[in-house]
């Protein structure tokens, strides 16, 4: 691991079809339930369960399956969570209990059995009168993203639920998760933008929509959608997939990394577009459908066929610290076999809500429905990057023609720059969209720029050192406990 003024590196760094937003976030008003679940997608699963129509009832079957998903669950909160090296890490606990009140709370929207909603408002009550921190090595931005924008999702579903302590749960996700959610996108931790990849700016953008949205607190969710959009960290969309080729496929940037990395990028940016779509927000069609040509992209890649990759150099280091460069030349090797919950929504909002062909989405898709959830994934953290369950939550009819040209009302936030769309008429040509530049932030623990899993990057997929800085690494010798983040 690089060691930077003394502190040790963090983690390398998703019946009737319901066509319009529910409410306009440009109009003031939210809508709840309005994260990734609105109230019409709850009744469908809950009348297709009924009705015991396919695949609702195999995606349905995937989570009362899952030991998260038992009404026995017991809440173990702690004031302190602990995320990366060095520290006496307790984040699994966490995760598992953001888990187990998703899914409880998902039970009973479908169920109607309140012995799961109970469950649910207990482990997040719990939560809410204990947490008061989040610390760690740079992976705290990890756990403010990962774990903030799914705490905010397990408790929209519970917000009107007898006994739960809304106010107080906002409350903690305002004063514990959001200000560490800002300072990552604002500061970067102190390093150049681009020490991080896609995926650390991804999960802190999730965090700060889904936090702006369960407290009603507009700022926030312009905040979000603004950076989705223009900011210039490696996260916003023209930095993940930086290269539009001719065949309507897009470059996704950290395919250059690994595949688990990617898939977790694409996961974070559907999530992102649809807990905004769901708030009248249409992220997902923004720039020519960027995101659409991006996860075509990984999907093609992820089910083993060849793809274009143009190499991407990014900075490494901080200002006055250390400082390199390195270059994903090449997109990476695959497995076909790998795993994530990913694809429903997306590919059911591009082919069934949007009438659009995605086939690489659709065949992604359908080979590995039905979705699970947190657990079923693998026993470490990244098995629990994403909520999951997405061939119960979000298989829908296709949308009729009127339902397909409507569109939710476009909110203003992050307007200001162009939007205009990276390209090339010329076969298999690229324009990579503009550079990325350095951005202020705290200093502190500036080692958590990825560089642990340097040396089988460069084995695996070309990744290159181009500095002198490089050469400081050296792998600690314990094995990564999560490669995913």
């Amino acid at each position: 691991m690089l060691k930077i003024a003394g502190a040790a590196a963090g983690a390398a760094g998703a019946g009737a079809a319901v066509t319009t937003a529910p409410a306009s976030a440009a109009g003031g008003v939210f809508a709840h339930p309005g994260l990734l679940h609105t109230g019409a997608d709850l009744a469908r699963m809950a009348a297709k369960v009924k009705a015991g129509a396919q695949p609702y009832t195999a995606g349905f079957a995937r989570l009362t399956a899952n030991r998260h998903a038992q009404s026995t669950w017991t809440a173990n909160p702690q004031a302190t969570v602990y995320r990366g090296s060095g520290t006496p890490e307790n984040y699994a606990t966490l995760y598992n209990d953001i888990h187990a009140a998703y899914q409880n709370a998902l039970r009973w929207h479908v169920t109607g059995d309140t012995a799961h909603a109970d469950t649910a408002r207990d482990i997040l009550n719990a939560w809410s009168a204990k947490l008061t921190g989040l610390d760690g090595s740079a992976d705290r931005f990890l756990a403010s993203g990962l774990y903030g924008y799914q705490f905010a999702n397990a408790a929209e579903l519970i917000r009107d639920h007898d006994g739960f302590e809304l106010a107080r749960f906002q409350k903690m996700m305002l004063n514990v998760f959001h200000p560490l959610s800002e300072d990552f996108l604002a500061g970067h931790n102190g390093a150049y933008i681009t020490n991080y990849w896609a995926n650390w700016d991804l999960t802190n953008i999730a965090s700060v929509l889904a936090i702006g949205i369960l407290c009603d607190d507009r700022a926030k969710v312009d905040r979000a959608v603004a950076y989705f959009k223009h900011g210039e960290g490696m996260g916003s969309i023209k930095n993940a997939i930086p290269v539009v080729y001719s065949d309507g496929l897009a470059e996704w940037a950290e395919a250059g990394r690994d595949q688990g990395h990617a898939l977790l990028g694409v996961g974070l940016m559907g999530t992102i577009c649809e807990m905004a779509w769901n708030q009248g927000i249409d992220l997902y069609g923004y720039d020519d459908s960027r995101f659409l040509k991006g996860a075509q992209y990984v999907a093609k890649w992820s089910m083993g066929a060849d793809v274009p990759y143009t190499p991407y150099t990014r900075r490494k280091g901080a200002p006055g610290i250390w400082s390199g460069t390195e270059t994903a030349s090449a997109a990476a090797a695959v497995d076909p076999a790998m795993a994530r919950p990913i694809w429903a929504m997306i590919a059911n909002h591009y082919t069934k809500r949007r009438g659009l062909d995605a086939q690489y989405l659709t065949r992604i898709a359908a080979r590995f429905s039905p979705e699970g959830g947190g657990g079923d994934y693998g026993p470490n953290s990244g098995g629990y990057d994403q909520l999951g369950f997405g061939t119960l939550a979000f298989t829908r009819a296709r949308a009729t023609a009127a339902e397909v040209s409507a569109s939710p009302t476009p909110s203003t936030a992050g307007s200001g720059a162009s939007e205009s769309t990276a390209g090339s008429t010329e076969p298999g040509a690229a324009t990579p969209s503009s550079g990325t530049s350095p951005l202020g932030g705290k200093s502190g623990d500036l080692a958590a720029t990825g560089s642990s899993d340097l040396p089988a990057w460069t084995a695996a997929t070309g990744v290159a050192a181009l500095a002198g800085g490089l050469l400081l690494l050296r792998r600690r010798g314990r094995a990564r406990r999560d490669a995913e983040q």
